[in-house]
């Protein structure tokens, strides 16, 4: 276990920059994910940890130890690939055997480590196979096990789930929590698929255009987003964005929507003015009764316990709502639409969130 710290650190390919002063700390034994698109810098941070990128500025400390200019070997953490990167002529027991042998250990401790790595991942029966006899899944666990086999101080993932099948993802989410447990270990973990960051995280860092737009737990990010970007990107479906003018003064104010209806709202800006309102789905009811507004269904999508329902208002803004599993609601329908006021978010323009009470 180990804390990892990185103090305004920064990294550029030429005139490019990659990394832009980014400041946080990894706890001992937590479990990060760096989560968000292509590009936003996630992997070239996880390299710089590994040492496999170089730091050009700050301050990079492992387990108290200053370690951004020293090798990767010396560092005590060990990565675990995308693509696997087994060696297809040994057996699993020789790929998890590889890098002890390099480093001098003898017979019996090599043994020792593999027996233990293969019990935790449960791939004893799997040790005398190569890897061209393994499934997808089963080459994922050699990649990991042959991490765990260097008994490293942190482990670091590198969208390992994304050459799976959607149904070995979901399976392979679950063991790599479980094992998190199991090993009592500092892990990072990098994706661009926020199911992945919000099931198994114990905290998100939220990348975009090379700086960290958010750190918080899955809740923490996925109820308060702190900007526009964090707010579209983290949840499936993404959150609903509106534009609506506001009016009134202090906490009490009016949002008018563009087809005139209003909604009371409780949420402190600093002053009345065109905003983007932020609606999750699950806080958009159809109902039957008093609503707020009105719309058109365009898709309604069964999903078994609950419905999605694509909506447009009567000005052309589209919708996304949730109704119960057994809706009646079909394509063409006008229904009345129910917002939860404590759920609603506003962006300004320039994308800073501000929550309802």
């Amino acid at each position: 276990m180990a804390e990892i710290a990185l103090n305004n650190v920064s990294k550029s390919f030429g005139a490019v920059t990659v990394i832009d002063d980014v400041t946080f700390t990894v706890q001992s034994n937590e479990f990060l994910v760096f989560l968000g698109p292509s590009g936003s810098g996630k992997s070239t941070l996880l390299r710089m940890i590994a040492g496999l990128e170089t730091i050009d500025q700050g301050e990079l400390v492992i387990d108290g130890v200053r370690s951004e200019k020293l090798s990767p070997g010396q560092r005590g953490v060990a990565m675990v690939f995308q693509n696997y990167a087994l060696y297809p002529h040994m057996t699993v027991f020789e790929n998890l055997a590889f890098g002890l042998r390099n480093i001098g250990l003898s017979s019996d401790d090599i043994a020792a480590r593999v027996a233990d790595a293969a019990r935790i991942l449960e791939i004893e029966e799997l040790l005398k196979r190569r890897p061209a006899q393994l499934s997808g899944g089963q080459r994922q666990r050699v990649a990991i096990g042959r991490a765990i086999v260097k008994e490293p101080k942190a482990f670091l993932f590198d969208e390992p789930l994304s050459n799976l099948d959607a149904a070995l993802r979901v399976r392979t989410r679950v063991e790599l929590a479980e094992l998190h447990q199991r090993v009592k270990s500092t892990m990072i973990y990098v994706t661009h698929d926020q199911t992945e960051a919000m099931t198994m995280a114990d905290r998100i860092v939220v990348l975009n255009n090379c700086k960290i737009e958010q750190i918080g737990t899955p809740m923490e990010v996925y109820s308060h987003p702190n900007t526009r970007f964090v707010a579209s990107f983290v949840g499936s479906p993404s959150m609903n964005f509106v534009d609506v003018v506001l009016t009134g003064s202090g906490t009490t104010r009016t949002a008018t929507f563009g087809d005139g209806s209003t909604i009371a709202l409780t949420i402190a800006v600093p002053e009345a003015g065109t905003y983007e309102l932020g609606i999750r789905p699950e806080a958009i009811r159809v109902t039957k009764g008093n609503a707020d507004t009105t719309g058109q269904a365009t898709v309604v999508e069964r999903l078994g316990d609950r419905t999605l329902v694509y909506l447009r208002l009567s000005d052309g803004a589209m919708l996304t709502a949730l109704d119960e599993g057994k809706s009646t609601v079909q394509p063409g329908d006008q229904v009345g639409l129910s917002f939860e006021t404590n759920q609603l978010h506003l962006f300004d323009s320039s994308g800073l969130a501000y929550h309802a009470d």
